[in-house]
C-alpha cells in the first residue's frame, strides 16, 4: 500500500498561485509538481476561499484587547500578593 505524501504549506501555496496565474493548465501544473490534478484544483479553491481572510486580518488590531489586558493585570496583582504572602511565611 502506498504511503500518503505530506506537502508543506509553502509548496501548496506555490502550486495554488501557479494555478491562479492561469499561464498553464491544471494538468500541466500537476504533472510538473507530480501531484494529482484534483489536488491542484482543491488547493486553488482553498486559496481563493481563504483570500478574504488575508485582508480581514489586516483590519484587526494585533495583540490582546483592552479587556484581556485588564484581566491579566488583575491576575498579576493576585499572584504578586500570593507570592509576597508565601515568601513571608518561608522566612519565619
Amino acid at each position: 500500500m502506498a504511503k500518503r505524501r505530506k506537502f508543506t504549506d509553502q509548496f501548496k501555496a506555490k502550486v495554488a498561485l501557479e494555478a491562479l496565474r492561469g499561464d498553464k493548465t491544471i494538468q500541466e501544473i500537476a504533472a510538473r509538481h507530480q501531484v494529482h490534478p484534483n489536488q491542484v484544483s482543491a488547493w486553488k479553491r482553498q486559496a481563493v476561499d481563504g483570500m478574504a481572510d488575508v485582508f480581514a486580518r489586516g483590519s484587526r488590531p494585533e495583540g490582546p484587547s483592552e479587556a484581556e489586558v485588564k484581566e491579566l493585570h488583575a491576575k498579576i496583582g493576585r499572584l504578586a500578593v500570593e507570592n509576597d504572602f508565601l515568601s513571608a511565611g518561608l522566612k519565619r
